[in-house]
């Protein structure tokens, strides 16, 4: 990941935008409705989608799922095609950089109990109007109030939790 993000950050300096990817944990309750789950970033402790830097040799949807697992303790099937774009500023050691991040639904389908960032962050399930209040960005916070599920994602009903060891 390393290589990638010192990459991303020579691109950046040059002007160039650079991209992640993220995803966007969802779930059904028993009554129907429908949840997102937001985490705390590491360093500003502020609500965030789990999201990273593309992976080597996988395509933007695994690795969005990837990050789900790593920083939301999350697994679960994501549509192949993204959820919607948005961009917002990454705040860097030396200054700030515009990123764009293509952002992918992710049904849950196991929420672990230990996770590999479980120290390092909180998590909260939300209804989506109010996981857009939480949130910073702009556009990210308008892709969550106007969620869809698509049709294609069997959207199955969450109601216990697993305790599954990461």
């Amino acid at each position: 990941m390393a290589t990638v993000k010192n990459k991303a950050m020579r691109r950046a300096r040059k002007g160039e935008r650079i991209r992640q990817v993220a995803a966007i944990p969802f779930r059904l309750r028993e009554d129907g409705s429908l949840e997102v789950m937001l985490v705390t970033s590491r360093t500003t402790r502020r609500f965030i989608v789990p999201k990273g830097w593309p992976m080597k040799g996988k395509s933007g949807r695994k690795a969005a799922t990837i990050e789900a697992q790593e920083e939301a303790g999350v697994r679960g099937k994501s549509p192949k095609q993204p959820a919607g774009i948005y961009s917002y500023w990454k705040r860097m050691a030396d200054g700030f950089v515009r990123v764009d991040v293509t952002v992918y639904l992710l049904e849950v389908t196991e929420e672990l109990a230990n996770w590999q960032e479980a120290a390092n962050r909180q998590r909260a399930w939300l209804p989506p109007a109010d996981a857009a209040l939480l949130i910073d960005e702009p556009e990210l916070s308008t892709l969550l109030q106007n969620l869809t599920i698509p049709a294609t994602a069997p959207a199955r009903i969450i109601s216990r939790r697993s305790t599954s060891p990461t």
